[in-house]
């Protein structure tokens, strides 16, 4: 009987210490997952906030070069305005001269 005591209780701390040693591997993997999720959800949260900076910079960007263009165009605008005045008073003034020069050689055929 000593001898099969032995087996089974040989047996028993085999399968006990299994246990313990399952138990204690499904618990660190336990431990493993949670501290993968929780760096996970570190990166996630700094890449949104990465971003969301990321954004708002070229947001800020967008509109500066929106006012830039909006200056160039206004700018391009006056000087055409300047130049069309310009080329309607030339335009004019040759129409003057040409009407005048027409006016006086009506008059001097008339004389």
């Amino acid at each position: 009987m000593k001898t099969k005591f032995s087996s089974i209780f040989r047996s028993t701390m085999m399968a006990t210490a299994l246990l313990a040693l399952t138990a204690f591997s499904y618990g660190q993997a336990g431990d493993d997952v949670k501290k993968a999720a929780d760096d996970t959800g570190h990166a996630t949260k700094t890449a949104a906030k990465a971003t969301g900076h990321a954004t708002k910079t070229a947001a800020k960007d967008t509109g500066k070069a929106t006012e830039k263009a909006a200056d160039k165009t206004g700018d391009a605008t006056k000087t055409a305005a300047k130049d069309t005045g310009k080329g309607v008073k030339k335009g004019t003034k040759a129409v003057g001269h040409g009407v005048k020069k027409g006016a006086e050689k009506t008059g001097d055929e008339m004389k």
